[in-house]
């Protein structure tokens, strides 16, 4: 793999992290993006909700916002590719400087607040891609979300249903930004349950047969009881998984005194990893390996994903150590992972999965 971002990574580090997000997805819209060398080993197969994965590895939603670069990331060696997230109507966000690096810890600060060009611009794209003639083969989801200014947020993700839903590989439900004023209460039983049976709700109605799985995404800065609440939710109301975890409004002590460790908003890269896995391994017992889970937050490394599957994860997800190590991330990993399940005495990733919890 010709590794580009050797050239392009000190360059993109010298614009403000926004810009240089910015910058990047116009690079790869180009077309100059890398393809992924040779095929994967076909121990990393899997799967699950009746879609094929060819790695376990994905891009987490919040790269790829307005689903304007799925084929270029599919390109990179990504088993699949999260779109969003997605509000109803387009929003611009929080104010900026709204992104900010902590290249000491390989961590970022974001407050971005679902900037969004909403739901019918990328549909229209989505759309596109799954009629292009030489789409990479992957599996694609979307991400939704609510408008802030929202005063209905069931009605708010019930729209992402109807109109992602026909033309996405699995959906998510995102209750877990910590950057959308209120978002997060979504979390509690009573109006989780809520939120979760409605979106199922409009599935069914949507399409009856293979209807879209449907993921939820939580937060990493939830107690024990929380954790248990909404597994017990989950397996009840009869959702198809959950993406463990989204960024964290903690600063771990490693991050203490970095310069911009102060900013407001949610806490991903390195310093987030041993906190989200244990939250990853917490939902991996109370579901009791019921539901196929994504672990995301702070993976850096092979060993990082690998602890992710044996915590509980079925697939992981990456994003800020991408911007800190560029796309050969991804071949390091897919390369180093079916050595470390073949030291373990595993002959398929599936084998692995929740291997620390047995």
């Amino acid at each position: 793999m010709i590794d580009l971002f050797a050239v392009t990574g000190p360059l993109l580090r010298c614009l403000t992290p926004e810009r240089a997000h910015t910058t990047t997805i116009r690079l790869l819209a180009t077309g100059l993006a890398p393809a992924k060398a040779g095929n994967d080993d076909p121990i990393l197969a899997q799967r699950l909700w009746g879609l094929s994965f060819a790695n376990p590895v994905g891009m987490a939603a919040g790269f790829d916002k307005n689903a304007e670069v799925i084929n270029p990331l599919l390109g990179l060696g990504f088993g699949f590719v999260e779109i969003g997230t997605v509000t109803p109507r387009p929003q611009p966000g929080n104010p900026q400087p709204r992104c900010f690096r902590l290249p000491a810890r390989e961590a970022l600060i974001n407050r971005y607040g679902f900037n969004s060009e909403g739901l019918e611009a990328v549909a229209q794209r989505l759309n596109a891609w799954r009629h292009r003639r030489r789409r990479r083969a992957g599996v694609v989801g979307s991400n939704l979300g609510r408008n802030k200014e929202s005063s209905d947020a069931v009605h708010d993700y019930v729209a992402g249903v109807y109109a992602l839903g026909p033309i996405s590989d699995y959906l998510v439900i995102n209750v877990s930004s910590p950057n959308t004023p209120g978002l997060r209460a979504l979390q509690d039983r009573e109006p989780l349950t809520e939120l979760l049976g409605r979106v199922l709700e409009a599935r069914a109605d949507l399409c009856e047969k293979r209807p879209p799985p449907l993921l939820l995404k939580i937060a990493p800065d939830l107690t024990s009881e929380d954790l248990a609440t909404i597994s017990e939710v989950s397996l009840s109301v009869g959702i198809d998984g959950l993406i463990v975890s989204n960024t964290t409004i903690t600063r771990p002590d490693d991050v203490t005194g970095l310069p911009a460790a102060t900013e407001t908003g949610g806490l991903s890269g390195r310093p987030v990893f041993q906190l989200s896995t244990r939250v990853l391994a917490e939902i991996y017992k109370h579901t009791r390996g019921k539901l196929p889970l994504i672990g995301v937050g702070g993976i850096a490394s092979p060993e990082d994903a690998y602890a992710k599957i044996r915590a509980g994860a079925s697939l992981i997800q990456l994003y800020t150590a991408l911007v800190y190590q560029g796309p050969r991330l991804i071949h390091d990993i897919k390369t180093r992972l079916p050595e470390l399940i073949k030291r373990d005495g595993f002959k398929t990733i599936t084998e692995a999965v929740g291997a620390d919890a047995r």
